[in-house]
């Protein structure tokens, strides 16, 4: 069998330590019908009647199967996989690897940050598997990333995917695949309608990708300066069910996973209809962001005025801070990260805590009185005709007890509410 039969390049040809895993050595055609466990992609029948163990080089895979092997789920998994990567499986992660042109050092580690396991030798991939590798691996090449970046826009993409992924099939998928009037199981409902739905939702997540990036790029380059790009300064909130862990003990398994699922929605919409970024979610919390120290405050104070009109959701509890955030991987790390965490946890039920750089934030900004008795004079002032109109501020903020804080040294929490 040539190279180009197995799909690798030439360098594999006639090479000893480039054979193929599992052929006892020398050419794998010459070692016997069921000798080639892995061999590569071509004629089946040039390795013998049994070679080909894994699934066939290209074609029908039922021509190819092997006889030990049941029909029915098994087949049915198989066919639902080539219908969504467009391919069969062709190569070993050794020959998809030489056929991009890559080492198989790299190749595994591109695998792995996508976050698939190691297949040893198992022909399971595909010429888009290759592709992609090739792809990557251009980019590196090129200059335009390094190879440590080409394996973080790996593991981030496979990270955000795997998610969204999980979420299709067990929120989506699942409830249309229910049995039908039709006698048909679930099993054979769902290659047809993924093959309906493949290709609108496709679309829909490069238009919603597309739309992503031009946000995401419309900030970055909003920036005053480079070093703004990297450490930006952003107001971070996270919100907070309380009592959630004896929820846990009373509802059932349904009843909390629809509760938590209420929550979260509730929260991604408010948090974007008032130009918020939602990090992430975990559960019984989630975590926010805000280049405005006014938009974050609008936000928190929303989410505990919404839930608290809701009567099957707990108590809600918010701490937000503003200061210097480090980004990476669409998440954020730092001081104000941990501080606003901590703000959480000591606030009062259905209330709003800040840390003092988020309270003088929103002074700068006019959003609220640097002193309240300050405002009030003014106001007071302005009714006698002894002075300007105050501005008309949306926030009140109280300061609240010194306390110390794990880490963070002595920390003075503000109140947040709304201006009457």
């Amino acid at each position: 069998m040539t190279a180009d039969d197995s799909g690798a390049g030439p360098r594999d040809v006639d090479t000893e330590d480039e054979a193929v895993h599992d052929a006892p050595g020398g050419d794998p055609a010459a070692a016997g019908g069921e000798a080639v466990r892995d061999a590569p992609a071509g004629d089946p029948e040039e390795a013998g009647d049994e070679a080909v163990r894994d699934g066939p080089a290209g074609g029908d895979p039922e021509e190819a199967a092997d006889p030990g092997v049941d029909e029915g789920d098994d087949s049915i998994a198989i066919r639902l996989e080539q219908l969504i990567l467009g391919s069969d499986r062709r190569y070993t992660p050794f020959q998809a690897a030489r056929s991009a042109g890559v080492s198989m050092d790299l190749a595994a580690r591109f695998w792995r940050a996508m976050g698939f396991a190691d297949i040893g030798q198992v022909k399971a991939l595909t010429e888009a598997d290759v592709l992609a590798l090739r792809r990557l691996a251009g980019l590196v090449e090129a200059g335009l990333l390094s190879e440590a970046m080409a394996v973080q826009v790996a593991r981030s993409t496979g990270q955000t995917t795997a998610r969204l992924a999980d979420w299709q099939i067990d929120s989506f998928l699942e409830g249309l695949t229910e049995p039908q009037d039709s006698g048909l199981t679930r099993t054979e409902i769902t290659y047809p309608l993924v093959e309906l739905l493949l290709p609108e939702l496709e679309e829909f997540l490069v238009y919603v990708w597309r739309r992503q990036l031009a946000a995401a790029t419309g900030r970055v380059v909003q920036a005053q300066d480079d070093a703004e790009m990297v450490d930006r300064r952003l107001a971070v909130g996270f919100a907070d069910l309380v009592g959630f862990t004896r929820l846990t003990r009373r509802l059932e398994e349904e009843e909390l996973g629809e509760l938590v699922e209420a929550f979260e929605t509730t929260a991604a919409d408010l948090v974007a209809a008032h130009g918020g970024r939602l990090i992430k979610t975990l559960g019984d919390e989630v975590l926010f962001s805000a280049d405005d120290a006014g938009i974050a405050a609008e936000i928190g104070l929303r989410l505990i005025e919404t839930l608290a009109h809701d009567e099957t959701m707990p108590e809600l509890r918010v701490g937000i801070a503003f200061g210097t955030v480090a980004t990476r991987m669409g998440d954020v790390f730092g001081t104000t990260v941990n501080l606003a965490s901590r703000l959480t946890s000591i606030a009062p039920k259905d209330t709003v805590l800040v840390d003092e750089a988020f309270a003088e934030e929103l002074g700068r900004t006019g959003d609220a009185p640097v002193s309240e008795a300050d405002a009030a004079a003014a106001q007071k002032a302005a009714e006698e005709g002894i002075g300007a109109e105050p501005p008309p501020y949306r926030f009140a903020l109280q300061p609240m007890w010194q306390r110390p804080v794990r880490g963070l040294g002595v920390v003075e929490p503000w109140l947040l509410t709304r201006r009457d």
